[in-house]
């Protein structure tokens, strides 16, 4: 039995192949029978006629690797793109890191730890670069003899 025709019927009403076309075993003849698209419309409707839904793409394997990477995973040499800094901007590091060393020099200040002369030679060094971070500060002012009590 061949029912090319009405397969191809269904896919042009139906906007899909025609592989996607499934035909219900025990009404064939009805399903023979019918030549018009207002016949094949009516036995979709009927349900002797089905279209089968398009496969998609599995979101299970996407979904777990997003979980992972929310722990921390997944961020190796192997699945990167971009340089370092593509990924993390070297402007918002040094923002970051600056301003943590202005704060740190003005609690000093503010407590009276050091002078205002003193605060102004490590503020003009943080803000010319010098300093690689607080730990960095710290020890400066503890070798510079600049101030005694300053916990590392």
């Amino acid at each position: 039995m061949d029912l090319k025709v009405q397969k191809r019927l269904v896919s042009s009403l139906k906007k899909c192949s025609p592989r996607r076309v499934k035909l219900d075993s025990e009404r064939l003849e009805d399903i023979k029978e019918s030549i018009t698209r207002k016949d094949i419309a009516s036995l979709i409707k009927d349900r002797a006629i089905i279209v089968r839904q398009k496969t998609g793409s599995s979101r299970v394997r996407a979904r777990r690797r997003k979980v992972q990477k929310a722990k921390g995973r997944q961020k190796g040499h192997g699945s990167r793109k971009g340089s370092t800094n593509a990924r993390s901007s070297q402007k918002a590091a040094w923002i970051n890191r600056i301003r943590k060393q202005k704060r740190l020099l003005k609690q000093l200040r503010d407590k009276k730890m050091v002078t205002t002369r003193v605060y102004r030679k490590l503020y003009g060094l943080a803000k010319g670069g010098y300093f690689r971070s607080l730990g960095h500060i710290k020890g400066y002012i503890k070798d510079q003899e600049l101030i005694e009590n300053v916990k590392k």
